[in-house]
């Protein structure tokens, strides 16, 4: 076996082998045992949320036993081909079980990224938020490109989205909008995306061509499950109807139905602009459950993460990533040091590689 090629099956051995201690691989399948007899019980839906729990690991731990088996016997069945080849000298053979070996080991940096997905919201499906900064057209432009970057994220990697409300800008982009995305792990990946991000370009709006900053935020909050029971007492929100109408384009709708929901004891606001007030008002409803969820959370993070927890500035000094146009071209994460020089295929996109810096980040904070 060529020196490159033994190099990578041994990394997808040592590799294997911490997925199956992250996994208690000793008891993995005795757990599933146990959780295939729970969900046989006659009275297991009785209470709904105890079931949901038991449902939810028993078929993230069936998905993970699978994964690895499949893992170990590809693995076996490319070392039983590489042996095959030399022996028979058949560099044809050796060639595709080489190629099998490569691929296994993209598919297990995928796999070992997702064992750093384990809290409790992180399969759920999340709301996304973005927010423009001070700067007028700048910052609404700005804020239009990250909505469309997160946008064409979540199409390219499987998840698919709905635009609930956008307040368009004066002259362009947009000041805000919220977006729910839908998908295994969608809040998971983009958890870590919360923040401010900062553009530095030469203004198309700038008839001097001057070069120009531009903050916009990004907000993550994961949906939660219709059985959490987060408690909005009637007297403590106000729902106001309005219409809602802009500059036109295809995120904005016009229309006399439109919802907004103040949370007056936290100040939260959360709108939704589609067609129908009764679906306005259930999504702003179930967006504010959300938020609030989400605050919670948060809370119980304060003692050990207080700096990060509280409510920044959208301006100098708090920013995440910074994406620079000219007179340069580099996209960089300040959490991780992750850099990109080709910020158009971030623009577009291509946010994998620091979304899985972030969570490996973390994980190891």
């Amino acid at each position: 076996m060529r020196s490159e090629i033994q190099s990578l099956f041994d990394e997808i051995k040592k590799g294997i082998s911490l997925l199956q201690r992250h996994l208690d691989w000793e008891n993995a399948e005795s757990r599933l045992e146990e959780l295939n007899c729970a969900a046989e019980a006659p009275d297991l839906w009785k209470d709904i949320q105890k079931a949901q729990l038991l449902m939810r690991e028993r078929q993230l731990l069936l998905k993970n036993i699978t994964e690895i088996h499949l893992l170990k016997s590809d693995l076996k069945n490319a070392e039983d081909l590489i042996e095959l080849a030399e022996i028979e000298e058949d560099s044809e053979i050796l060639n595709e079980a080489e190629d099998m070996i490569r691929m296994l080991h993209i598919d297990l940096g995928k796999r070992r990224i997702e064992t750093f997905l384990s809290g409790n919201s992180d399969s759920n499906d999340t709301f996304f938020e973005v927010h423009s900064g001070a700067g007028g057209t700048e910052s609404n432009d700005w804020a239009n490109m990250l909505l469309r970057m997160y946008l064409r994220w979540a199409e390219q990697n499987g998840y698919t989205t709905e635009i609930q409300a956008t307040t368009p800008g004066d002259e362009a982009g947009i000041k805000s909008a919220t977006v729910l995305i839908k998908g295994h792990n969608a809040y998971g990946w983009l958890k870590n995306e919360s923040g401010v991000h900062r553009l530095i370009r030469i203004s198309p709006y700038d008839n001097n061509a001057r070069r120009h900053t531009s903050f916009s935020s990004i907000w993550i909050y994961p949906v939660i499950d219709d059985n959490i029971q987060i408690s909005i007492p009637e007297t403590d929100i106000r729902i106001d109807t309005y219409r809602s109408s802009g500059a036109g384009g295809q995120h904005v709708n016009t229309t006399d139905s439109a919802v907004r929901i103040t949370h007056i004891p936290t100040g939260i606001v959360v709108t939704s602009s589609e067609k129908s007030q009764h679906q306005n008002r259930s999504n702003a409803l179930k967006a504010l459950r959300a938020r609030l969820h989400d605050l919670e959370l948060k809370k119980r993070e304060q003692a050990t993460q207080a700096a990060h927890e509280s409510k920044t500035e959208i301006g100098w000094g708090h920013q995440i990533r910074s994406y620079v146009l000219q007179p340069y071209q580099l996209v960089k994460d300040f959490r991780t040091g992750v850099e990109s020089t080709n910020p158009q295929a971030v623009l577009d996109g291509d946010l994998n590689i620091f979304m899985e810096a972030a969570l490996a980040h973390h994980v190891q904070n």
